[in-house]
């Protein structure tokens, strides 16, 4: 049977496997395209998945140190409190309602920034983890814009039809079948994208955090999908061209 160690490693994600396959990616694209950008962006993608993974981590952990500093404030503040009500004596002259009020108005203003104060040291450490996941979750989704913008002019149909472009037209510079393999990688590096935005919510259970890493799995996803319409193109524009030549080289043997 399977261990529950196992099994919970089958059910996470493994930021050593996610950098080690951006790194077999980054190798990928340097031998196809050396020296491009989209090697560069995609060895920035790799260093941050090398970071995400101690940062991540270091979320998903509880910070003792804070924790124990807090609950002492805590203490501290519930002791003052209490002692405050033990040395509180009664007054000799009876209440009047006008002196009650004041003093029960008085007494729900202490207690409301008390209140505030305890909340803010209580949620303090979960507040601070959430600054650091969305700062790592902002940048990932910038690295998702840049990705799609190494796509954005690599359009198919330009192959079909080069002598339409204009002097201000991106010049196609590749192959079919190399710029197939480029929108491929491009898509692949957006999916190892969304899934280090994972890593962050992994073992961090904050629905601001999950949120944003959320929108960026749905960013990474819809930009795919606009690299895998442009491959649509491309490969019936590759079928095409194969079937012509097929009935160029019947047309020849008869």
């Amino acid at each position: 049977m399977m261990s529950r160690e196992s099994d919970a490693r089958l059910r996470s994600l493994d930021p050593d496997k996610i950098s080690a396959t951006i790194e077999r990616l980054s190798r990928r694209i340097e031998e196809r395209f050396p020296g491009s950008g989209l090697g560069a962006i995609c060895r920035q993608l790799l260093s941050v998945s090398q970071h995400a993974r101690g940062q991540a981590g270091a979320i998903g952990k509880p910070m003792i140190a804070l924790r124990c500093g807090v609950a002492a404030l805590i203490v501290l503040i519930v002791a003052g409190l209490l002692a405050t009500a033990l040395v509180m004596k009664k007054p000799a002259d009876n209440f009047d309602l006008a002196q009650f009020i004041q003093l029960l108005e008085s007494a729900i203003n202490d207690m409301l920034l008390i209140g505030a104060a305890v909340f803010f040291l209580a949620t303090l450490e979960n507040r601070i983890k959430r600054t650091r996941a969305l700062k790592a979750l902002h940048e990932l989704r910038a690295i998702a814009h840049i990705i799609d913008m190494h796509q954005l002019t690599k359009d198919p149909e330009r192959l079909l039809s080069p002598a339409q472009a204009t002097a201000s037209s991106p010049q196609p510079n590749m192959t079919p079948f190399e710029l197939s393999r480029y929108l491929d990688y491009c898509s692949e590096m957006l999916s190892l994208t969304g899934k280090i935005a994972a890593l962050y919510i992994q073992h961090f259970d904050d629905a601001v955090a999950i949120g944003v890493a959320n929108e960026i799995e749905a960013l990474t996803t819809g930009l795919s999908n606009k690299i895998w319409q442009k491959l649509t193109v491309l490969h019936a524009l590759k079928a095409d061209e194969q079937g012509r030549n097929r009935g160029d080289g019947a047309s020849n043997r008869n």
